[in-house]
């Protein structure tokens, strides 16, 4: 997941094209979404069905080549995995990023079943061995960054309860990013997808040109049988 890709067809270069929507999803249509699934994956988690969704609705709407690697990147919670554990006070972060690659071409083709399926082999990689080997790749080359170009990054805060802050205005309705994408001036294809908990459900956070922001809306609703709402958040 930290091999440098040359860029592609899903460029990093920043536009001024970009548009910024969320979706919002809720019980009812992750049901439907587990229903495209095959038997054998009946055990997949609601981020695992999402993430997969995401990424290949993504990949359609940008058109890559047919042929172009594209991947889907996931942040993983490695205290469980650690032994002899973190030490005892130790807040700092404790993730990695394992990575579903595929080509757009499969991606796009095969049902949505397949990238499910690739999101949970990534998943399934992260033991203790892999945590200690990303570690000696941050030490041996000065901590590389994961690439951007081909690269969908969607980070799940649904459960990080920042809706639950009071600040004194009130209850919160939403706790999460303003907006996906990674600074001020966007990159045409930001990598950065977010989940974030709302009132009955959760807000799919993502930025697109514009033409493929319809594309990407098109497809979730294909996916899930015109049941996306269309978020003002």
């Amino acid at each position: 997941e930290y091999d440098q890709v040359e860029e592609g067809t899903i460029t990093s270069t920043p536009s001024e094209n970009t548009v910024h929507r969320s979706f919002s999803i809720g019980p009812n249509q992750v049901s439907t979404l587990r229903k495209l699934l095959p038997n054998t994956l009946g055990q997949c988690s609601r981020f695992e069905v999402l993430a997969a969704c995401i990424w290949r609705c993504r990949t359609i709407a940008l058109k890559p080549h047919p042929d172009e690697e594209v991947r889907l990147l996931c942040m993983v919670n490695v205290r469980s995995k650690l032994s002899p554990p973190l030490p005892s006070g130790y807040y700092g972060n404790a993730v990695v990023f394992p990575a579903a690659i595929t080509t757009a071409r499969k991606l796009s083709q095969n049902p949505l079943g397949y990238a499910v399926k690739l999101v949970k082999q990534a998943k399934e990689r992260v033991s203790g061995e892999y945590v200690k080997s990303v570690a000696d790749l941050m030490v041996m080359k000065g901590r590389p960054h994961y690439p951007m170009a081909g690269s969908c990054v969607v980070t799940d805060v649904t459960r990080a309860g920042f809706e639950e802050v009071d600040f004194g205005w009130g209850k919160a309705v939403y706790g999460g990013l303003a907006k996906a994408g990674l600074g001020a001036k966007l990159p045409a294809a930001s990598p950065s997808v977010n989940l974030v908990a709302i009132k009955g459900g959760i807000a799919i956070s993502i930025c697109l040109p514009a033409p493929a922001m319809d594309i990407f809306a098109k497809e979730l609703e294909f996916h899930s049988k015109s049941l996306f709402i269309s978020s003002g958040l």
